[in-house]
């Protein structure tokens, strides 16, 4: 039997996870690139696993399967296999014509035994299910800031203004590189709000920003529309849509991750989408980058008032509607 073949136990919490062919090469080296084995993803998740079970509990999954590694076939799995474990947490939702049955992260032994899986990267909704919770009705709400190109100042600039905007409408937001090419922009919400409102509410953000900076933002949806202006991408905020997690690692060269950032960071020259990696994501994280994010999120309500007053709204007759890109700049 080859060292490749040979499989590992590891612990986490209550339960053992076996490990098989934790040698096997997922992420090959080469170019500058480092080389990752199946063992060094799970040795990466179950250290940052205390970071980025937060933001995966109670959240259906949509698991990026690479069996072969990064090079070969790639497959997107929603519906949970039957020859997984009892002990991982399912939750079957709703779609269009039935349901799924998708697999929820809760603990450390599951994330391992995802990435035994060859789970490389986790795409979660931006709602949860479980007591208490309607599944219809995301905390969460993300802009994807796409740029045309592989120009990563038109997405620093991009997502300065838009934070300035959500300033205005006194949403706290988050900032987290996608370990691809953009940033994803994270709004807590409070989860009294359907996905229909939430995703509204989205559109009527971006198309403010849009008509402020039309050079330079679109929210057109077409890749032949855009040109070389940046594309505020909200579809993620649709029902059964999904946006990679907090910490989840990118199936591309160098295995990057997608991280946590604090806005200061932002001015960091060194700054880009594939900033971190397996190797330095956790020091990164350890800096707890999110720590002025508010436990509770905020309710659209008041929002969507400021915003409708700085958009200029009649709200009574003789009452004019002010330009977005004198309103805000």
């Amino acid at each position: 039997m080859s060292a490749e073949d040979t499989a590992r136990t590891v612990r986490a919490g209550r339960r053992t996870v076996r490990i098989h062919r934790p040698r096997k090469v997922l992420f090959p080296g080469g170019g500058g690139a480092r080389e990752y084995t199946k063992g060094d993803l799970v040795d990466y998740h179950r250290a940052v696993a205390p970071f980025m079970l937060p933001h995966l509990r109670g959240r259906p999954l949509m698991l990026e399967r690479h069996p072969d590694g990064i090079g070969g076939p790639t497959f997107m799995q929603k519906n949970t296999p039957a020859s997984y474990p009892e002990w991982i947490t399912r939750v079957e939702v709703a779609k269009e014509g039935g349901t799924v049955c998708h697999t929820v992260c809760d603990d450390t032994a599951t994330l391992l035994y995802l990435v035994d899986q060859a789970s490389i990267t986790l795409h979660r909704w931006l709602s949860r299910a479980g007591p208490g919770r309607a599944i219809d009705r995301p905390d969460r709400l993300v802009f994807d800031l796409d740029p045309s190109r592989d120009d990563f100042g038109t997405v620093r600039e991009a997502a300065r203004l838009l934070g300035e905007l959500l300033d205005e409408l006194n949403l706290p937001s988050a900032l987290m590189t996608t370990g691809s090419r953009g940033l994803h922009v994270i709004v807590p919400l409070a989860g009294d709000h359907d996905v229909d409102e939430v995703l509204a509410f989205s559109h009527e953000v971006a198309d403010t920003l849009a008509e402020a900076h039309p050079d330079r933002l679109t929210t057109a949806a077409r890749k032949k529309d855009r040109g070389d202006r940046l594309y505020l991408d909200v579809q993620r905020n649709a029902y059964a849509q999904t946006a990679v997690a907090p910490c989840t690692v990118r199936a591309l060269p160098g295995a990057p991750v997608a991280t946590p950032f604090s806005r200061d960071q932002l001015d960091d020259s060194e700054l880009h989408a594939r900033r971190w990696t397996v190797a330095d994501a956790l020091d990164q994280l350890r800096t707890d980058p999110w720590a002025g994010l508010p436990r509770r999120g905020r309710a659209l309500g008041p929002a969507r008032r400021r915003l409708e007053a700085l958009r200029g709204r009649p709200s009574g007759p003789g009452e004019r509607r002010r330009d977005p890109a004198t309103a805000i700049g």
